[in-house]
């Protein structure tokens, strides 16, 4: 049996000719000819049997193969030498790759959440130096390297990648290695420079301090009769906590209607960049956002507005990713690369759907259900109506009483973690066992989840708890964030390969967070013995699709116009992108709303820190929606477990093996015309 590793490395060597030195990265340096001469070598050397792998392989391999490589003779030298025909030998060298790269990946992962430490968590005075640090990524240059020491080839060669059409029409009759090898095949598709890719990291680290930093103090907020709404000293993360404070005042009878107006109104000072600077994670002046005047000391303030900084960000991500386009083969916009390359679900495909969704019928249905809750006409801001939900009927001072009480810091809910599941049904012994894998941070932000890149590691609930402890929104967001980390957890340690660890894209990790999220109350022993519960469930579910549905249309659309308009300014962008939120609200809500021209689609942080991560949103609530109905009958943990060790196949062959069916918009829309009909 060859020592593979070693041979790649002694290969380098010995070829017979040198490869040259060149730090520009070129197109590939093997022509045709050369491949198919290989290619006819390789078949006569190991037969028919191996047919489909040579070719693939060495065409493969030539795509990515540069100059600075070798030259021609040098790789034909390499296909003959590196080409694994052995079933048995090819399956070792998988397991020893696997086993590596679980190295690599977990101990990078490790230098990345140390380094955002700083940036990312409540653990003391933040410089700009953590950013820089925060900025590093330590995976900049393992795809170069791997490609310099050819193990990225040998991998190319023996480990044929598939497009997404192929693993729709073979995946299903593959077995569990099969699909394992496919996946380390998809490792090397495109050879992109290391300085490229660190252009990337930096871009999005900064749009995500951006973010993190950008809070409103709406206790300095004042209407027209200098009046403040909200408690002094609160301040609200955009567009997070805006939203969910929305959310929080339908149960307020009193002045409920007039804080949710005013939040409104410094959303859309925010989309139009007419916020003052000064305001922003400041409480040094009043602001009256319906007149957009600022006040310090009782007296009127002149302030300048925000020089479009929030266009920047997106354009600043934009030139970053554009550039690695011409290294990517077919995959060569960010849009084809985080469709079918990451989702693997195609973009016309998703917009079909979303349109599907967003013109039915149903949602005017919903659309007079709620109108007939409120008592009044519906205002663009109830997009995030939550009036459905049995915590909408709550004292939102009461709730926080509770998870203050429950939750005063990180540690407390970290301690906490294992009652949680087992009040979702799972054993002690699982509970202890998924909780001792998941560590509970104080977060600067609103809050994520972080992933472990090896077994034996931890994953990480990002959570924000003020001094005086988890508010109930704090809290729901958190129990949101623990359910990606219970997916995270099983589809790393409980997947058979290492290279199926995961799910098929974020939409999925999504579903399960909105499943843990809906059971927030449950857990906190506060039952809903209202008998509508299901179908106000269902109508809660599919409100929440059609808000989220539209604001991933604004995001794609916002991303074709980046390519159309390459060298657009962010005061261009700006504009675009409220022309872009007008026409999708007029398309889609205009209808149900009676209302021209609203830009309020355009106001979530996702679009500046997470480029084209919001129709996950969309797809994470239509698995949710399929895997709540077909697990409503069976244990809870049994399937959550079941379901999530499947690991990372593509959407729809997990979804067929979840639940039977691929993902769609029809078991929401027919069961949501049907809760609409019991309820009325």
């Amino acid at each position: 049996m060859k020592k593979i590793l070693s041979a790649v490395l002694a290969a380098t060597l010995l070829f017979s000719c040198k490869p040259t030195q060149n730090s520009k990265v070129e197109s590939t340096n093997i022509d045709e000819t050369t491949v198919k001469e290989v290619t006819s070598l390789l078949k006569e050397k190991y037969g028919d049997e191996n047919s489909f792998r040579i070719e693939r392989g060495v065409k493969q391999a030539a795509g990515l193969w540069r100059s600075s490589d070798g030259c021609k003779d040098t790789f034909k030298e390499f296909c003959q030498t590196q080409f694994i025909s052995s079933p048995d030998e090819l399956k070792v060298v998988f397991e020893k790759i696997s086993r590596n790269m679980e190295i690599i990946n977990g101990n990078f992962n490790l230098i990345t959440l140390g380094l955002l430490e700083p940036v990312h968590l409540e653990i003391g005075e933040q410089h700009a130096i953590d950013n820089v640090f925060g900025s590093f990524n330590p995976y900049a240059h393992l795809s170069e390297d791997l490609y310099k020491n050819k193990l990225a080839f040998t991998i190319a060669l023996n480990f044929p990648t598939y497009s997404l059409d192929e693993k729709t029409k073979m995946g299903a009759n593959w077995s569990r290695l099969e699909w394992a090898y496919a996946r380390l095949g998809d490792m090397f598709t495109s050879r992109v420079p290391a300085a490229l890719l660190q252009d990337v990291t930096t871009a999005e680290t900064n749009a995500d301090i951006y973010i993190a930093d950008y809070n409103i103090f709406v206790g300095e907020l004042v209407n027209d009769n200098n009046e403040k709404l909200f408690p002094e000293g609160m301040k609200l993360l955009s567009h997070w906590n805006l939203r969910d404070e929305i959310k929080s005042n339908y149960a307020d009878n009193d002045k409920g209607l007039e804080k949710q107006r005013m939040i409104y109104q410094v959303m859309k000072r925010i989309v139009a960049q007419e916020i003052p600077a000064k305001v922003v994670n400041s409480e040094e002046y009043q602001w009256n956002p319906y007149s957009n005047k600022t006040f310090k000391d009782g007296e009127e303030v002149a302030l300048e507005r925000e020089p479009d900084s929030r266009y920047q960000q997106i354009i600043n991500n934009f030139k970053a990713l554009k550039e690695v386009d011409k290294f990517s083969g077919d995959m060569d916009t960010y849009i084809k690369r985080k469709f079918d390359g990451e989702m693997e679900i195609s973009q016309p495909d998703v917009e079909a759907l979303f349109d599907k969704y967003l013109s039915s019928p149903v949602v005017k249905d919903v659309a007079e259900l709620i109108k007939k809750r409120l008592g009044r006409d519906l205002e663009p801001f109830d997009i995030w109506y939550d009036g459905f939900k049995a915590r909408s009927s709550m004292d939102q001072n009461m709730l926080d009483q509770i998870t203050q009480k429950r939750f005063p810091n990180a540690a407390a809910m970290e301690k906490d973690l294992p009652n949680i599941l087992v009040k979702l049904g799972f054993t002690k012994e699982k509970s202890d066992y998924l909780a001792s894998k998941i560590a509970v941070d104080p977060a600067r932000g609103s809050g994520h989840a972080w992933g472990a890149q090896a077994k034996g590691d931890k994953a990480h609930l990002r959570t924000r708890i003020p001094a005086s402890g988890m508010n109930y929104k704090g809290y729901n967001i958190a129990v949101h964030e623990f359910g990606h980390n219970v997916e995270q957890t099983i589809s790393l340690y409980d997947v058979d390969h290492y290279m199926l660890n995961g799910v098929p894209n974020t939409a999925f990790t999504e579903a399960l967070a909105f499943i843990f999220q809906k059971r927030d109350l449950f857990i906190l022993d506060m039952k809903d013995d209202n008998p509508e519960k299901a179908n106000l469930e269902t109508v809660d579910a599919f409100w929440s699709i059609y808000e989220i549905m539209g604001v991933g249309m604004v995001d794609m659309q916002v991303w074709k116009w980046l390519y159309a308009n390459p060298n657009a300014t962010a005061a261009e962008l700006r504009v675009a992108t409220e022309n872009i939120a007008k026409d999708v609200w007029n398309k889609y809500y205009a209808p149900v709303f009676g209302i021209q021209n609203e830009t309020i689609l355009g106001i979530y942080s996702h679009m500046i820190s997470n480029p084209l991560y919001l129709c996950a949103y969309s797809f994470g609530h239509l698995i949710d929606f399929q895997i709540e109905q077909y697990i409503a009958d069976k244990s809870f943990p049994d399937e959550v477990q079941r379901i999530y060790k499947q690991g990372r196949l593509i959407p729809n062959q997990w979804m067929q093996q979840a639940v039977g069916a691929p993902v769609s918009v029809d078991p929401v829309l027919n069961a949501t015309a049907e809760a609409v009909k019991k309820i009325n």
